[in-house]
């Protein structure tokens, strides 16, 4: 469903699990930058007004979603720690050039932020099957269902901006692209990397 070129090796989750405390930490800083991902599309494209409606709804969810992370991290006697450079996030901005007119920014803004949800949605299916924490595990479940939401949600506006033909296989080729990237990630205690 999602269209990974390369899955996540499962042994991910048990670094995971033996580091679940970066690991929630992670995704806390994760879900703020979702939401200012949303906030960010809201003031550079104020004139698509059906996008400004849907990530001022994602902007809220997502935010919903740190409070539920901080929230667990605080039960588990773990304190919210410092943010990390997600270097999965760095190298996906990477791929398309800078410049281009605003419509083709937009696009690309969009791909990638549908790849990040798509490659989250993944992970948290892996922590929802593989944690022995059930608990835990029903938690990342019921985020998972959230993040492949937000991951069509994304591509359906590239798709709405751009030419259709022309945005499937941008995304095409970023998906590709991603699995290159994946080579060399995986084996640290991230939601990404």
């Amino acid at each position: 469903m999602l269209g990974l070129k390369l899955p996540t090796d499962p042994r991910w989750a048990g670094i995971a699990e033996k580091n679940i405390e970066e690991i929630l930490v992670d995704h806390a800083y994760c879900e703020q930058k979702a939401a200012s991902t949303a906030i960010s599309l809201i003031v550079t494209y104020p004139e698509y007004s059906e996008l400004v409606t849907a990530m001022t709804a994602l902007a809220r969810e997502e935010m919903g979603h740190f409070k539920m992370v901080h929230d667990r991290i605080l039960k588990m006697g773990f304190t919210m720690g410092w943010d990390r450079k997600d270097e999965y996030v760095i190298k996906l901005r990477e791929f398309f050039p800078k410049g281009g007119s605003r419509a083709t920014q937009l696009v690309h803004r969009l791909l990638i932020a549908g790849l990040i949800e798509a490659r989250s949605c993944e992970r948290f299916r892996l922590l929802s099957e593989e944690l022995e924490d059930k608990e835990l595990a029903k938690f990342y479940r019921d985020l998972m269902v959230s993040e492949a939401n937000h991951y069509t949600m994304f591509l359906k506006f590239a798709r709405k901006y751009g030419d259709r033909e022309t945005v499937d296989q941008k995304w095409q080729d970023l998906l590709e692209y991603e699995a290159q990237v994946m080579k060399d990630l995986g084996t640290k205690e991230s939601i990404h990397g």
